[in-house]
């Protein structure tokens, strides 16, 4: 038996979030990809997120930033104008210490930030000719998580410019291993010599650290994996019961990764009507939302130089929880 879409849901699905939708709950352990948090909602709850006590991330990076941006911004100059994008922006919090270092250094810059959310766009947008009227924003909307074998492409420079292309946060972190080589590759691919990539990661440190920034004590990590369930409902017309779910972090010692899931609180059927599909959850039984992965000191430089990029340098906090990682195309 299955259910039937209702025609203005079925009108308006996306189909990449339907291919990625009825490939991971087909699996024989169902799992999700993690771009699909970031609707409206769910860019709004991670900011919540990134300002959270245990949420140390966001402010050890910026910490970083925050002591370093001008020594950032010069070595990837080099002496030359820099433009910059940067790839999952959000609301670009912590890029603002960066461009502003910029604009101080060459008086404007021009910042391309691309992400999947256009709200969080919107936001940035906003926030940065604001505060920072030196700088020109020319957002893009697109899933750069997925070229097809082909390189990914920015805009190019302009004569006597370079670019540089930031991915912070540890975003590389929530993707396997060779997925990060391939994705590095492929930015490589497109940028040209003298051009840069800053890259952020999160380090490996005590477990219970670890998980306390997954599992926060006000619960909004748990609303923000939850909330994925709830777009589900909104863009699939299905009928999930989000409190049906428990958020569960796990560290993965093995992998050096940790893991969340939602784990069924008991038997039940979900209809994704948009999908005409039925899925099955036994008690217990989880789908896998998200992977975020740890780095070994040493290892972004690796993985940067694997993907082509010479390893320039590198910025850490006083506590070592974290690193910022300039390459650069030789």
């Amino acid at each position: 038996m299955s259910a039937a879409a209702s025609p203005a849901v079925a009108q308006q699905i996306d189909e990449h979030v339907a291919a990625a939708v009825r490939q991971g709950l087909a699996s024989q352990r169902k799992r999700l990809p993690p771009w699909l948090f970031y609707d409206e909602a769910g860019s709004q709850l991670f900011e919540a997120i990134s300002e959270l006590p245990e949420y140390y991330l966001t402010r050890t990076e910026r910490e970083i930033f925050a002591q370093n941006a001008g020594a950032i911004i010069a070595q990837a100059a080099d002496g030359v104008r820099l433009r910059i994008a940067e790839l999952g922006a959000g609301s670009a919090e912590k890029t603002r210490l960066l461009l502003k270092a910029a604009v101080e250094r060459q008086r404007t810059v021009l910042y391309e930030p691309v992400d999947v959310s256009a709200s969080a766009l919107d936001g940035a947008c906003e926030r940065i000719g604001r505060e920072i009227p030196g700088v020109t924003v020319t957002p893009r909307v697109m899933d750069y998580t997925h070229g097809d074998g082909h390189s990914f492409h920015l805009d190019r420079p302009r004569g006597g410019e370079r670019q540089l292309v930031l991915y912070i946060g540890s975003s590389i972190g929530n993707f396997e291993p060779n997925e990060a080589a391939e994705l590095l590759q492929r930015v490589r691919a497109g940028l040209k010599t003298g051009d840069s990539f800053l890259l952020g990661v999160d380090l490996v440190k005590k477990d219970s650290i670890l998980l306390a920034a997954y599992d926060d004590a006000a619960g909004v990590t748990a609303a923000f994996n939850r909330n994925l369930l709830a777009r589900l409902n909104r863009e699939l017309d299905a009928d999930f019961d989000p409190e049906a779910f428990a958020h569960l972090p796990l560290w993965n010692v093995a992998a050096s990764r940790i893991e969340m899931h939602l784990v069924s609180r008991l038997a039940q059927r979900v209809r994704l009507a948009a999908l005409h599909l039925e899925v099955d959850f036994a008690a217990g039984e989880t789908i896998h939302t998200e992977n975020s992965y740890k780095f070994q000191p040493g290892q972004a430089e690796s993985l940067l130089a694997e993907a082509g990029f010479a390893p320039a340098a590198r910025w850490t906090d006083k506590n070592g929880w974290f690193a910022v990682c300039l390459g650069r195309v030789e």
